[in-house]
C-alpha cells in the first residue's frame, strides 16, 4: 500500500484541493495520491490506504501506529433531543454567533483587516488575541462538520479570506508583531511570553477544521507558507538556527496534527525538538514550572506550581508526540503526571488550577473553594488530553475523565442562554466576598465579555466538536465513550457499514438503549462503558445478561452482530455523599453530592428559609435519604436533588471565638435543595457552595 505520508506538501494539497472542493459526504470518492509525486487522483479502492477529508475525525490517528484507538467524524455522528442536544443548539444559535458579534466591536477582526489595507482602526486587544479569532473559527467550522450553515458558512468563508489576506509575502502572520513591533518578532523574550507560536498553533488547529469541513486546504496552506518561508529556514536545532522555546505549549500538538493531515516529517521533527527544549535559551525554573517547557518533557515529575492550562496543553502535545513515535519515556511521563493530576490535583468537578496567582496548581492537595481557580480553559485542556490518552491506551479511566470535566468543570463555562462565560468555576461563592478582579469584573463571575478572550471560544470550539467524543473505533470494533441520543454511522475496520442508536435519559436516568445495525453479519466487539460511580449495573443483549462488568472498564461485548440486536444498560444512580482526601484542608468535615456524572450544589435562592448572611448556617446528615427527582421548571430542566439537614442561626450572630462546649447555636431542621452545579448562577449570582458541612442528627452542628 502507498503511504500519503511520503508526499511533498505540493502534491497532497493540490490533490486533495482537486477532489476535495467537489466533493460532498455521501458518496464522496476518496483520493489516493501516489508516491511518485505526479499528483494523480484516483478513487479509493479497498487497498488504498489516503483518507479524505470528510472521514476524518478530531485527530486524524487511523495512521498513528501507537493509537491503538482511532477517532470518528464529527459529522458522523448525530446527537438527538436529550441533554447535549440543547447545548449544542444553544452554542449554534446564540453562542457563536453573539460572540463574533462581540469580536468584530472588540476589534479582533480589524486587526486582520488592516494588515491587508481593509481597515485603518488601530490595533485592539492582548498580544494573544489573534487566538481569539482563531478558536472561534475552529469552533464555527466543527458546527459545519455536523451540518451545513449556509450563513455561517459565508461568514466562516469571509474570515478565512481575512486571515489570508493579512499573511506577509514572506509567510509571517501576527497582528501584533508589526509595525514597530518587528524587531521583537521571535526573539527569546517574546518566544516566552508573546504568544507567537501560540496563535500560530491555534491558527493551524482552526485550518485543520475547516478544511475537515469543506475540503479546502486554503488556511492549510497558510500555515505551511508561516513554517516553509519563516519559522523552518530560521529556526530549530541546527547550530545555524535560532532556538525555539514555546513560551505557551499549544503548537507542539497542532503540529502533529498538521503532520498527520499533510503527511509533512518536518512539523513532527518540529514538534519533538519543542518538547525537548532547547539548552540554547536558559529559562528559570519558576519559569520552566509556569511555562511548562524549556526542559526535555521527559524529565517532569510533577504538575504543581505550574499555569495549569500551559502544562496540559504540554501533555496534549506530548501524547500525541507518543501516538506518533512509541517514544516510552513520554507515556511513561505522561502517565506519572496523570496521577498527580488525578490523585493529589483535580477538584471534583474536573476543575483544575486552585490558585489566581498565576493561574496555577497549588501544592499536593491545596484546593481552596471560595478562591479556586479552576480556568474553563483548564477543565477543556484536561478533557483535550485525556481523550489523546483514551486513544493511547483504551483505558476507560481516561473517558471517565472525560465525563466529569464535560458534565461539569465544562459546562459550568457557558450559561445557560449561552451568551455569557465564566473564566473562573469556583467551587463556593457569594457576592458579599467578591472584589472583583480581571476575571471577575464587577463581582460577577458570568460575563458576556473578557478583554482575555480564551474560555468563550474554547466552550464553544468543545460543545461544537462533542459528536467526535462519544465513539472511538479499533480494529476490534467500537468503543462507546459517552451516553446520550445519538446514532452514529461509521463502518467498522473491514469497511462493513454498521448503525449504532442509543435511547436514553442519561444522566438523569441510567438506563441506556444501544441498538445495534449492521450492512451484514459480521463478528466484532462492542465496548461499553462502565462509569466508575456506578457500583452496581447490569448489562443485557438481547434479553440475555453480558458477564464482566466493572465499574471504571469497558466491557467489551463480542458476537457476530447480525442486526437488530439491543443492548440495554443499567447504571446505578444512587445519589452519593463523597468526602474529599483528609490532607484536603479546605473540605475537612465536609461532603459534596454527585449523581451519576453529576456534582450538585446548594444555591441561597433554593433554600426555603434562607439566613441573613451566607450559607455556612447550613449542613447536612451523613445519611443516605437524598431524593432525586427532575423538575422541568427549574434552570430550563434539570435535576435537583433534596437531603436532610440542619439551619443554624446566621454567623454573623455568634461571637468570632467561643469555647468549644458552649459551640451550639440555635438550628431547626431543614430539606436542603440542590441542583447540578454546572446551571449555578443563572438566575443571578447567589451564594453557592459544593462542599457542605456535616452534622449529625440531634445534635444540630
Amino acid at each position: 500500500m502507498k503511504n500519503s505520508r511520503g508526499l511533498s506538501r505540493r502534491v497532497f494539497l493540490s490533490g486533495m484541493l482537486a477532489a476535495g472542493a467537489s466533493a460532498c459526504r455521501n458518496g464522496m470518492a476518496e483520493v489516493l495520491l501516489t508516491e511518485s509525486g505526479s499528483g494523480e487522483v484516483a478513487a479509493r479502492g479497498d487497498s488504498a490506504d489516503a483518507y479524505a477529508w470528510d472521514t476524518q475525525g478530531i485527530l486524524e490517528l487511523r495512521k498513528s501506529p501507537f493509537a491503538k484507538l482511532h477517532c470518528v467524524p464529527v459529522h458522523a455522528v448525530a446527537i438527538q433531543e436529550g441533554f447535549w442536544s440543547e447545548r449544542r443548539h444553544t452554542n449554534r444559535t446564540s453562542s457563536i454567533p453573539s460572540l463574533r458579534v462581540s469580536l468584530e466591536e472588540h476589534g479582533r477582526m480589524d486587526n486582520f483587516r488592516r494588515l491587508s489595507g481593509r481597515s485603518q482602526a488601530p490595533r485592539l486587544g492582548r498580544i494573544a488575541s489573534d487566538a481569539d479569532v482563531y478558536k472561534w473559527l475552529e469552533g464555527a467550522s466543527f458546527v459545519l462538520q455536523s451540518q451545513d450553515d449556509p450563513e455561517l458558512r459565508g461568514q466562516v468563508q469571509d474570515i478565512v479570506s481575512m486571515i489570508k489576506a493579512a499573511q506577509e509575502p514572506g509567510g509571517y502572520l501576527n497582528t501584533y508583531y508589526v509595525g514597530e513591533h518587528v524587531p521583537e518578532r521571535m526573539t527569546p523574550l517574546v518566544q516566552e511570553t508573546g504568544s507567537e507560536l501560540y496563535c500560530f498553533g491555534h491558527m493551524l488547529q482552526a485550518a485543520i477544521a475547516y478544511y475537515r469541513a469543506t475540503g479546502d486546504p486554503v488556511l492549510i496552506e497558510t500555515g505551511q507558507r508561516f513554517l516553509d518561508q519563516f519559522l523552518i529556514p530560521s529556526y530549530g536545532p541546527a547550530e545555524e538556527k535560532k532556538p525555539i522555546v514555546s513560551g505557551h505549549p499549544e503548537v507542539e500538538m497542532a503540529l502533529i496534527e498538521l503532520y498527520r493531515t499533510t503527511g509533512d516529517r518536518r512539523c513532527l521533527d518540529l514538534a519533538g525538538y519543542i518538547l525537548q527544549g532547547d539548552e540554547r535559551i536558559l529559562l528559570s525554573p519558576e519559569k520552566v514550572d509556569n511555562l511548562y517547557c524549556g526542559i526535555p518533557f521527559t524529565s517532569r515529575t510533577k504538575l504543581q506550581g505550574g499555569h495549569a492550562v500551559r502544562a496540559l496543553y504540554a501533555c496534549c502535545g506530548a501524547t500525541d508526540y507518543y501516538l506518533e513515535t512509541g517514544d516510552r519515556a513520554y507515556l511513561r511521563t505522561l502517565s506519572l503526571l496523570w496521577e498527580d493530576l488525578h490523585d493529589r490535583q483535580m477538584y471534583i468537578t474536573g476543575g483544575l488550577g486552585a490558585l489566581s496567582q498565576g493561574e496555577s496548581f497549588g501544592d499536593d492537595y491545596e484546593m481552596p473553594n471560595a478562591r479556586a481557580y479552576c480556568e474553563s480553559c483548564a477543565a477543556i485542556a484536561s478533557m483535550m488530553w485525556n481523550w489523546r490518552m483514551l486513544a493511547a491506551t483504551g483505558d476507560a479511566q481516561y473517558a471517565d475523565m472525560i465525563e466529569q470535566a464535560l458534565y461539569n468543570g465544562i459546562n459550568s463555562g457557558m450559561s445557560l442562554d449561552g451568551r455569557t462565560y465564566c473564566y473562573r468555576n469556583p467551587l463556593a461563592f457569594d457576592p458579599a466576598w467578591s472584589t472583583g478582579d480581571r476575571h471577575t469584573p464587577n463581582g460577577q463571575l458570568r460575563n458576556s465579555w473578557y478583554d482575555t478572550t480564551c474560555c468563550p471560544p474554547n466552550l464553544e470550539r468543545t460543545f461544537a466538536s462533542l459528536p467526535g467524543y462519544f465513539y472511538s473505533m479499533s480494529e476490534q470494533g467500537v468503543y462507546v465513550n459517552l451516553y446520550d441520543n445519538s446514532e452514529l454511522n461509521w463502518m467498522l475496520a473491514s469497511g462493513n457499514k454498521f448503525r449504532l442508536r442509543q435511547t436514553t435519559r442519561y444522566p438523569w436516568d441510567g438506563d441506556i438503549a444501544i441498538d445495534v445495525t449492521c450492512s451484514s453479519p459480521e463478528t466484532y466487539t462492542v465496548f461499553v462503558r462502565i462509569p466508575r460511580w456506578s457500583q452496581r449495573c447490569d448489562v443485557r443483549v438481547d434479553g440475555k445478561p453480558a458477564e464482566g462488568a466493572r465499574p471504571g472498564t469497558y466491557l467489551p461485548i463480542r458476537r457476530q452482530w447480525t442486526g437488530g440486536e439491543v443492548i440495554r444498560i443499567k447504571l446505578d444512580m444512587t445519589p452519593r455523599l463523597i468526602r474529599a482526601n483528609e490532607a484536603v484542608l479546605a473540605d475537612t468535615g465536609r461532603v459534596a453530592f454527585q449523581r451519576g456524572p453529576v456534582v450538585f450544589c446548594m444555591e441561597g435562592q433554593d433554600q426555603s428559609s434562607r439566613p441573613q448572611s451566607s450559607l455556612s448556617a447550613y449542613s447536612v446528615y451523613d445519611s443516605g435519604d437524598t431524593s432525586f427527582s427532575y423538575d422541568p421548571a427549574v434552570l430550563r430542566g434539570v435535576g435537583v436533588l433534596n437531603h436532610p439537614g440542619w439551619q443554624r442561626s446566621a454567623p454573623s450572630s455568634q461571637p468570632l471565638y467561643q469555647v468549644s462546649s458552649e459551640n451550639r447555636s440555635e438550628a431547626k431542621p431543614v430539606d436542603i435543595k440542590m441542583v447540578p452545579y454546572y446551571a449555578w448562577g443563572n438566575r443571578g449570582m447567589d451564594a453557592m457552595q459544593v462542599w457542605m458541612s456535616l452534622a449529625y442528627p440531634g445534635k444540630g452542628s
